[in-house]
């Protein structure tokens, strides 16, 4: 059973820079697939980045393409995601989650671990 919590999340005005943390446990963390996805307030929940166990493929969304970056590092148990240039759009409760396997799923439903979220609010 794999266990993720994530951390970093605050308060940042608009153009700042944030990272958030991943910590997992209970798994070998490099034979899974870890995502960040995203959720604003009221609205359904979102992709944002996934990289494979290896670290060597990584898929970014559209909405955050060249502002975001997803990393790992499984010496650590730990994956990161470097936002800057944030957005008041940007604004929202932030979970990562892990698949078993080596796909870079943009599918929530591929999931079978998720952290509790950590929350993100950009002020313009």
């Amino acid at each position: 059973q794999v266990q993720l919590v994530e951390s970093g999340g605050g308060l940042v005005q608009a153009g700042g820079s944030l990272r958030l943390s991943c910590a997992a446990s209970g798994g070998t963390f490099s034979k899974y697939t870890m995502a960040w996805f995203r959720q604003p307030p009221g609205k359904e929940r979102e992709f944002v980045a996934a990289i494979q166990g290896s670290g060597i493929n990584i898929y970014h969304a559209n909405s955050v393409k060249g502002r975001f970056t997803i990393t790992r590092d499984n010496a650590k148990n730990t994956g990161y995601l470097q936002m800057n240039s944030l957005k008041p759009e940007d604004t929202a409760l932030y979970y990562c989650a892990a698949a078993y396997g080596s796909g870079l799923y943009r599918d929530s439903y591929a999931y079978d671990y998720w952290g509790q979220g950590t929350q993100v609010t950009v002020s313009s």
